[in-house]
Parts: C-alpha cells; structure tokens; sequence
C-alpha cells in the first residue's frame, strides 16, 4: 500500500485545525508533517494551504482548504487502491 504525504507549514492558518490527527484517523495511509517553512515564499501568509503529495491544496478560507483537501485525499486514496488491487 503506498503512502500519502501532507505537508503543512507552521506559520500557516490550516494548523489551527487539529488536522494532522483528524486525517490521520480518517485516512490510515495519511502522513502529515509539519514543518517550520515549506518554502513556498509567503503563500502561508496569503491563504491557507497544504501539500498532498506535493500539489499545492488551497482555499479562502480554513473550511474550503479542509474540503479541498479531503477530496484530493479521496482521489489518492482511491488511486493507491486501484493501483493495490491491480498488483
């Protein structure tokens, strides 16, 4: 089973959400890290965001960025199964 990376920077608005424990528990292939600087020159002052597996995952606002990112977990987590089921 392969493995999904969310990166969030701590200087960020997503890490007012307790999301590193909330994906973690609701997608058991999620590994989030957090790090003090993901590089991506003052994006984490402008709006939230986070990294799925390196694609930049934004919104407006907390609540959009959070369904953002579900829904491009979803589509991972579907893609790692398609990929387990077919080995």
């Amino acid at each position: 089973m392969g493995i999904i990376i969310v990166e969030l920077c701590q200087s960020n608005a997503i890490t007012k959400l307790e999301i590193e424990s909330i994906l973690e528990e609701k997608y058991p292939e999620v590994d989030v890290i957090e790090s003090e600087c993901l590089s991506t020159c003052g994006l984490c002052a402008l709006r939230p965001f986070a990294l799925v597996n390196g694609n930049r995952i934004f919104g407006d606002s907390l609540k959009s960025v959070w369904r953002n990112c579900n829904f491009e977990l979803k589509l991972s987590s579907n893609f790692i199964l398609c990929n387990t089921l077919q080995k």
